[in-house]
Protein backbone atom coordinates (compact mmCIF):
# COMPACT_ATOMS: atom_id res chain seq x y z
CA UNK A 1 0.00 0.00 0.00
CA UNK A 2 1.66 3.50 -1.04
CA UNK A 3 0.20 5.29 1.59
CA UNK A 4 -0.86 3.54 4.28
CA UNK A 5 -2.39 4.11 7.83
CA UNK A 6 -0.60 3.75 10.79
CA UNK A 7 -2.78 -0.17 11.61
CA UNK A 8 -1.40 -1.16 8.61
CA UNK A 9 2.09 -1.09 9.29
CA UNK A 10 3.06 -4.71 11.22
CA UNK A 11 6.46 -3.55 12.43
CA UNK A 12 5.00 -0.54 14.84
CA UNK A 13 2.52 -1.34 17.93
CA UNK A 14 0.29 2.32 18.74
CA UNK A 15 -2.47 3.69 21.11
CA UNK A 16 -4.43 6.65 22.07
CA UNK A 17 -5.23 6.17 26.05
CA UNK A 18 -8.36 7.43 27.69
CA UNK A 19 -9.86 7.23 31.35
CA UNK A 20 -9.96 3.87 31.99
CA UNK A 21 -6.41 2.93 29.86
CA UNK A 22 -4.47 5.71 30.65
CA UNK A 23 -1.77 3.68 28.87
CA UNK A 24 -3.27 2.11 25.97
CA UNK A 25 -3.13 -1.91 25.96
CA UNK A 26 -0.97 -2.51 22.89
CA UNK A 27 1.42 0.00 24.35
CA UNK A 28 1.06 -1.49 28.24
CA UNK A 29 3.79 -4.49 27.95
CA UNK A 30 6.11 -2.21 26.88
CA UNK A 31 5.87 0.75 29.72
CA UNK A 32 9.92 0.44 31.45
CA UNK A 33 11.40 1.26 28.28
CA UNK A 34 9.57 4.73 27.79
CA UNK A 35 11.80 7.58 28.24
CA UNK A 36 11.42 10.25 30.72
CA UNK A 37 10.40 14.05 29.70
CA UNK A 38 9.24 17.08 31.07
CA UNK A 39 6.45 18.18 28.53
CA UNK A 40 6.73 22.31 28.69
CA UNK A 41 4.46 23.48 25.99
CA UNK A 42 7.83 23.78 23.62
CA UNK A 43 9.25 22.91 20.54
CA UNK A 44 12.33 20.56 21.23
CA UNK A 45 12.61 17.74 19.41
CA UNK A 46 14.84 14.63 21.46
CA UNK A 47 16.77 11.77 19.71
CA UNK A 48 16.33 8.45 21.62
CA UNK A 49 18.87 5.81 21.34
CA UNK A 50 18.58 3.83 24.64
CA UNK A 51 15.27 2.49 26.27
CA UNK A 52 14.60 4.81 29.46
CA UNK A 53 16.38 7.67 28.03
CA UNK A 54 16.39 10.78 30.32
CA UNK A 55 15.12 13.56 27.41
CA UNK A 56 14.95 16.43 29.96
CA UNK A 57 12.49 19.30 28.81
CA UNK A 58 11.15 19.01 25.48
CA UNK A 59 8.01 17.89 23.73
CA UNK A 60 8.25 15.81 20.72
CA UNK A 61 10.47 12.75 20.67
CA UNK A 62 12.31 10.58 17.50
CA UNK A 63 13.98 7.28 17.37
CA UNK A 64 14.71 5.02 14.63
CA UNK A 65 15.07 2.17 17.60
CA UNK A 66 12.97 -0.44 18.25
CA UNK A 67 11.93 -1.78 21.86
CA UNK A 68 11.65 2.30 22.92
CA UNK A 69 7.89 3.42 23.40
CA UNK A 70 7.86 6.61 22.63
CA UNK A 71 4.87 8.45 24.31
CA UNK A 72 3.58 11.64 25.09
CA UNK A 73 0.87 12.32 27.82
CA UNK A 74 -2.17 14.83 26.93
CA UNK A 75 -5.65 16.11 28.86
CA UNK A 76 -7.15 18.37 25.40
CA UNK A 77 -3.69 19.35 23.65
CA UNK A 78 -3.21 16.97 20.29
CA UNK A 79 -1.07 13.85 20.38
CA UNK A 80 0.23 13.55 17.35
CA UNK A 81 2.39 9.99 16.03
CA UNK A 82 4.49 9.57 13.61
CA UNK A 83 5.92 6.73 11.38
CA UNK A 84 7.79 5.87 8.56
CA UNK A 85 5.71 3.96 5.85
CA UNK A 86 7.53 0.71 6.79
CA UNK A 87 7.63 1.11 10.36
CA UNK A 88 11.74 1.66 10.44
CA UNK A 89 11.40 5.18 12.24
CA UNK A 90 8.80 6.91 14.56
CA UNK A 91 8.12 10.26 16.49
CA UNK A 92 5.57 11.86 18.92
CA UNK A 93 4.59 15.39 19.27
CA UNK A 94 2.95 17.03 22.13
CA UNK A 95 1.06 20.06 20.25
CA UNK A 96 -1.42 22.28 22.45
CA UNK A 97 -2.02 25.77 20.86
CA UNK A 98 1.27 27.04 21.97
CA UNK A 99 3.27 24.35 20.31
CA UNK A 100 1.07 24.63 16.66
CA UNK A 101 1.98 28.61 16.75
CA UNK A 102 5.29 27.84 18.05
CA UNK A 103 5.93 25.33 15.21
CA UNK A 104 6.60 22.09 17.00
CA UNK A 105 4.86 19.81 14.19
CA UNK A 106 7.19 21.74 12.31
CA UNK A 107 10.80 20.95 14.08
CA UNK A 108 9.74 17.38 13.74
CA UNK A 109 9.05 17.71 10.03
CA UNK A 110 12.51 18.93 10.04
CA UNK A 111 14.01 16.27 11.91
CA UNK A 112 12.78 13.18 9.68
CA UNK A 113 14.19 15.51 6.69
CA UNK A 114 18.07 15.16 7.89
CA UNK A 115 17.52 11.36 7.74
CA UNK A 116 14.73 11.00 5.32
CA UNK A 117 12.31 12.63 3.05
CA UNK A 118 9.22 13.76 5.07
CA UNK A 119 6.87 11.74 1.90
CA UNK A 120 7.49 8.53 3.14
CA UNK A 121 6.07 9.14 6.46
CA UNK A 122 2.34 8.89 8.15
CA UNK A 123 0.80 10.43 10.95
CA UNK A 124 -2.19 10.44 12.98
CA UNK A 125 -3.50 13.06 15.39
CA UNK A 126 -5.51 11.93 18.92
CA UNK A 127 -7.92 12.94 20.72
CA UNK A 128 -7.95 16.61 21.83
CA UNK A 129 -10.29 19.60 22.76
CA UNK A 130 -12.54 19.51 19.72
CA UNK A 131 -14.04 22.75 18.35
CA UNK A 132 -17.65 22.51 20.20
CA UNK A 133 -15.64 23.23 23.34
CA UNK A 134 -12.74 24.84 22.97
CA UNK A 135 -13.77 28.38 23.64
CA UNK A 136 -10.64 30.79 23.84
CA UNK A 137 -10.51 34.52 24.53
CA UNK A 138 -10.77 36.66 21.08
CA UNK A 139 -6.83 37.87 21.19
CA UNK A 140 -5.48 34.37 21.00
CA UNK A 141 -8.41 33.81 17.80
CA UNK A 142 -6.69 36.55 16.52
CA UNK A 143 -3.11 35.45 16.78
CA UNK A 144 -3.47 32.19 15.19
CA UNK A 145 -5.53 33.87 12.24
CA UNK A 146 -2.81 36.40 11.44
CA UNK A 147 0.08 33.98 12.03
CA UNK A 148 -0.83 31.02 10.26
CA UNK A 149 -1.49 31.59 6.64
CA UNK A 150 -4.80 29.83 6.58
CA UNK A 151 -8.73 30.65 5.70
CA UNK A 152 -9.66 32.21 9.07
CA UNK A 153 -13.00 29.58 9.56
CA UNK A 154 -10.72 26.96 9.18
CA UNK A 155 -8.75 28.11 12.76
CA UNK A 156 -11.89 29.65 13.91
CA UNK A 157 -15.30 27.85 12.53
CA UNK A 158 -17.26 29.22 15.20
CA UNK A 159 -17.23 32.13 17.42
CA UNK A 160 -14.13 32.61 20.14
CA UNK A 161 -13.39 28.37 19.09
CA UNK A 162 -10.45 27.20 18.00
CA UNK A 163 -9.96 24.35 15.96
CA UNK A 164 -6.50 22.78 16.73
CA UNK A 165 -7.44 19.29 14.34
CA UNK A 166 -7.95 21.31 11.47
CA UNK A 167 -5.04 23.39 11.88
CA UNK A 168 -2.28 20.32 12.62
CA UNK A 169 -3.99 19.00 9.64
CA UNK A 170 -3.15 21.87 7.22
CA UNK A 171 0.17 22.16 8.52
CA UNK A 172 0.94 18.14 8.22
CA UNK A 173 -0.53 18.04 4.81
CA UNK A 174 1.41 21.66 4.07
CA UNK A 175 4.96 20.01 5.47
CA UNK A 176 4.38 17.06 2.57
CA UNK A 177 3.48 14.05 4.87
CA UNK A 178 1.86 11.10 2.88
CA UNK A 179 -0.87 10.67 5.10
CA UNK A 180 -2.56 12.51 7.94
CA UNK A 181 -4.88 10.48 10.00
CA UNK A 182 -7.76 12.41 12.52
CA UNK A 183 -8.34 9.60 14.82
CA UNK A 184 -9.80 12.47 17.44
CA UNK A 185 -12.63 12.50 19.48
CA UNK A 186 -12.94 15.65 21.78
CA UNK A 187 -11.76 15.28 25.64
CA UNK A 188 -13.98 17.39 27.07
CA UNK A 189 -17.29 16.33 25.86
CA UNK A 190 -16.91 12.64 24.21
CA UNK A 191 -19.28 10.20 26.70
CA UNK A 192 -18.16 7.28 27.72
CA UNK A 193 -18.86 3.98 25.31
CA UNK A 194 -18.57 1.12 27.58
CA UNK A 195 -21.71 0.75 29.96
CA UNK A 196 -19.78 -0.64 32.87
CA UNK A 197 -17.36 2.47 33.10
CA UNK A 198 -17.81 4.58 36.15
CA UNK A 199 -16.79 7.35 34.64
CA UNK A 200 -19.35 9.45 32.41
CA UNK A 201 -16.35 10.91 30.11
CA UNK A 202 -14.43 9.07 28.02
CA UNK A 203 -11.21 11.48 28.34
CA UNK A 204 -9.25 13.17 31.22
CA UNK A 205 -9.97 16.97 29.80
CA UNK A 206 -7.84 19.77 31.78
CA UNK A 207 -10.81 22.46 31.29
CA UNK A 208 -13.37 20.72 31.96
CA UNK A 209 -12.05 18.92 35.51
CA UNK A 210 -11.05 23.64 36.12
CA UNK A 211 -14.53 24.40 35.15
CA UNK A 212 -15.74 21.88 37.71
CA UNK A 213 -13.32 23.01 40.51
CA UNK A 214 -14.04 26.10 40.28
CA UNK A 215 -17.78 25.11 40.99
CA UNK A 216 -16.68 22.19 44.05
CA UNK A 217 -13.02 23.83 45.09
CA UNK A 218 -12.57 19.92 46.77
CA UNK A 219 -12.80 18.25 43.58
CA UNK A 220 -9.73 16.78 42.72
CA UNK A 221 -7.26 17.59 40.01
CA UNK A 222 -5.86 15.66 36.98
CA UNK A 223 -2.42 14.81 38.41
CA UNK A 224 -1.32 11.62 37.44
CA UNK A 225 -4.76 11.55 35.26
CA UNK A 226 -3.68 12.07 31.69
CA UNK A 227 -3.56 9.61 28.99
CA UNK A 228 -0.69 8.53 26.98
CA UNK A 229 -0.31 8.14 23.38
CA UNK A 230 1.86 6.49 21.62
CA UNK A 231 4.23 4.09 19.36
CA UNK A 232 7.44 1.77 19.09
CA UNK A 233 8.64 -0.36 17.07
CA UNK A 234 8.79 -4.01 17.53
CA UNK A 235 11.90 -6.14 18.01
Amino acid sequence: MENPRLEDIAAIRYGFGHKTALMPSALAPFRASMPEKKQVHGIRVVDVDTPAQHCGECDALYTREPNILLTILTADCLPVIFSHKDGSAIAVAHAGWRGLLDGVLEQVAARIAQDDDVANWVAAIGPSAGTCCYEVDETLVERFQQELPYDPSLISPRFRHLDLVSIAQAKLNGLGFANVENQSECTICTPENQPEAKNYFRYTSFRRNAHRREKEPEHPGIKGRNQYSGLIILP
